[in-house]
């Protein structure tokens, strides 16, 4: 625990213009990001009595090691570079909303050639309008199902269309009029796009003008006493009538809002949002949040929070609406609502609903969020206790100085020493991190006697040593700035913080614990190996597979956890993700080398010439029995990669073959 007395800047240092602050714990990682009106006036509150702090606010000025900041023009822009640097950073300290699922949206690519509708999740594609979020994904569907008949629209997928435009036949839905299949020509693309720009406005909100349209001709068609054509235009009307029932109506005129509501206690608050266009509710989203971490948070920073978290990615009037209904006012409403404005490019009203429809409406958005937390409470309240309980555990048994917050185990995977690989997992907070999760080729060291040694100890060994010691070389680039301004161009994170490609240096973070999969020799291998780079204070376990034991370092006997500890559970899920991991790695590796041929390395000889050596000699053992001349017979080989293939080969079969399944030397 640290002294924030010991890296407070001095006051004068601080600048009193707006801008963003960052606090790194020891080992540079930022652990929370900040904004402020004036740097001065808020950082000072962090350097009170700890008595006075929130618990929250103590616990994170106590993990951190220094505190630096960046200068800003407005305060729009310090709310713009404190999203950025969350997103890039994900500080453990600040909010962090956890969507409960990945809704799917209806997205309709109006930048293709022919646009395609369909069902789309994940990050949203420039030149795409997007409907929704839907709750499921087969409700897209039979929206879209329905909304063929009047708008014809192609759905299918690329390949499928190129399918039918080469062949000159439109798909299934082509024939039953689903679709005005621009493929063959039935309709233009132009005709087409003007299809799906009709599709885009009705789903947007401007459905009484295709209803009012598709009366108009019903009728027309009856006083032409055309029935056929009457039927088919009353069956249309049904269909759009139908999609509509399924929105429902919450505002008479044509509101386009979305509707904020948060249900919240001493840890955790629950966000639901209501998306309404047209005046109808076109879709709902919901997230939950830990609050335990972060810096005395209330609603209002929640808020604040959540719009940046839902408009953050967005831009444009389809994605930003005109009012934005929240249950309490961000801190700073003003710069929030500009720069909501500057990503809709006209004004959007941020306000608490006071009376009428509206208020209603948040009403029973907020009664979502209270059961969407009740619900979350349910499932996850086991889970929040039992991992909490196994990291104590680990502390007490193991004699840990901490908590093991992260975690990271290795493993080794081969058959008979061949296509050796090794597999690093790392848990935080007792969950898995899969970002950092990294796999290992093993090269082999080499023995006493001048051979490569690939055994699970020396494969330990060399894994352990390569992490570690890329860890110590990117410890020293992330080395805690000094605290005080940094250079405007610093704004996007500093370039200590980024390997030579951009990305960010996910290596440069210590655990609290190692796990390795094995018993005493696996331990012994990972402590030379830490002991040759430098961190011999990092502690080192090992979980033998027969007895479940847990193995130290220096101890000649293990710890033995009783088979319900919470610290067993949790380290033999990391044991088993750690091997699942290598196993994987190990089979794509295995199977690769069984698929490959002798000829794929020999310098200038491609699959044409390959199989045309194949076709001429009939077998890979014929082809090694010939010479150059022979070879040269071949169409395409010349006398100088003949030679080259006969030298390969050569080489290639003076060498033992072995059988990877079973060790054995193959004469």
């Amino acid at each position: 625990m640290a002294d924030p007395r010991t890296y407070r800047p001095k006051t004068g240092d601080i600048p009193t213009e707006p801008g963003v602050y960052r606090f790194r714990d020891r080992d540079g990682r930022v652990i929370y990001v900040g904004k402020a009106k004036n740097l001065r006036s808020r950082l000072s509150n962090y350097f009170q009595d700890l008595r006075l702090l929130h618990p929250r606010t103590r616990t994170m000025v106590t993990t951190a090691a220094s505190v630096e900041w960046t200068i800003v023009r407005t305060e729009v822009e310090a709310l713009q570079l404190e999203y950025a640097w969350i997103k890039e950073f994900d500080p453990r300290f600040n909010v962090k909303y956890r969507d409960d699922k990945s809704y799917p949206y209806l997205a309709v690519t109006m930048s293709d050639a022919v646009p395609r509708a369909q069902v789309m999740r994940g990050r949203k594609r420039p030149g795409t309008r997007y409907f929704g979020p839907f709750t499921h994904a087969w409700a897209i569907r039979d929206t879209l199902d329905q909304l063929m008949r009047v708008f014809p629209m192609r759905t299918c997928s690329n390949g499928v269309y190129r399918r039918a435009e080469a062949s000159g036949r439109p798909c299934l839905l082509g024939y039953i009029d689903k679709c005005s299949a621009p493929c063959v020509g039935k309709v233009s693309k132009a005709e087409h796009r003007e299809i799906a720009q009709d599709f885009c406005d009705f789903m947007a909100g401007d459905s009484a003008r295709f209803t009012r349209e598709i009366e108009r001709r019903m009728k027309a068609a009856a006083a032409d006493l055309d029935f056929e054509q009457a039927a088919r235009l009353r069956d249309d009307l049904g269909a759009l009538e139908k999609v509509l029932q399924k929105s429902a109506v919450v505002f008479d005129d044509a509101t386009d809002a979305d509707v904020f509501g948060v249900a919240e206690d001493d840890l955790e608050a629950a966000v639901q949002v209501f998306h309404v266009r047209g005046g109808r509710i076109r879709g709902q989203r919901g997230w939950v949040t830990d609050k335990g971490s972060d810096a005395g948070v209330n609603t209002a920073d929640l808020v604040e929070a959540m719009l940046l978290e839902v408009y953050g990615d967005l831009q444009g009037r389809d994605d930003v609406p005109r009012e934005v209904l929240v249950p309490s006012l961000p801190p700073d409403v003003e710069t929030v609502s500009s720069w909501l404005r500057e990503r809709r490019g006209s004004n959007v009203d941020v306000r608490v609903p006071q009376r009428g429809d509206k208020r209603e409406l948040a009403a029973t958005v907020a009664k979502n969020a209270e059961h969407a937390l009740a619900r979350h409470k349910v499932s996850r309240a086991s889970d929040l206790t039992a991992r909490s309980q196994a990291l104590e555990e680990l502390q007490e048994n193991l004699g840990l100085p901490e908590a093991p917050l992260r975690i990271e185990c290795f493993d080794i995977s081969h058959v008979q020493g061949t296509n050796v690989v090794g597999s690093m997992v790392v848990f935080e907070d007792g969950l898995p991190r899969k970002s950092e999760y990294r796999r290992f080729i093993v090269n082999g060291i080499e023995g006493e006697d001048g051979t490569l040694r690939n055994d699970d100890v020396a494969a330990m060994h060399e894994v352990l040593t390569r992490r570690f010691a890329r860890l110590a070389k990117e410890s020293a680039d992330l080395a805690p700035a000094t605290s005080g301004e940094i250079p405007a161009d610093a704004a996007t994170a500093g370039p200590s913080l980024r390997d030579e490609n951009g990305r960010i240096k996910r290596f440069a973070y210590r655990p609290q614990l190692l796990v390795v999969d094995g018993g005493r020799p696996q331990v012994d291998a990972a402590a030379r190996a830490l002991a040759d780079v430098g961190f011999d204070d990092i502690p080192v376990v090992g979980l033998a597979k027969r007895l479940e034991e847990v193995w130290l370092v220096d101890d000649d006997y293990p710890v033995i956890l009783p088979r319900t500890s919470e610290a067993l559970y949790l380290l033999q899920r990391v044991r088993d993700e750690a091997h699942r991991f290598a196993i994987t790695f190990h089979r794509e590796r295995r199977s690769k080398s069984m698929t490959t041929s002798a000829l794929d390395g020999i310098a200038g000889l491609g699959p044409a010439k390959q199989k045309a050596l194949l076709a001429h000699f009939g077998s890979l053992k014929r082809i090694r029995a010939a010479d150059a001349d022979a070879l040269c017979e071949v169409k395409g080989i010349g006398p100088t990669l003949a030679e080259t293939i006969v030298r390969s080969l050569g080489q290639e079969q003076s060498e033992p073959a072995v059988n990877v399944m079973t060790g054995e030397i193959v004469e």
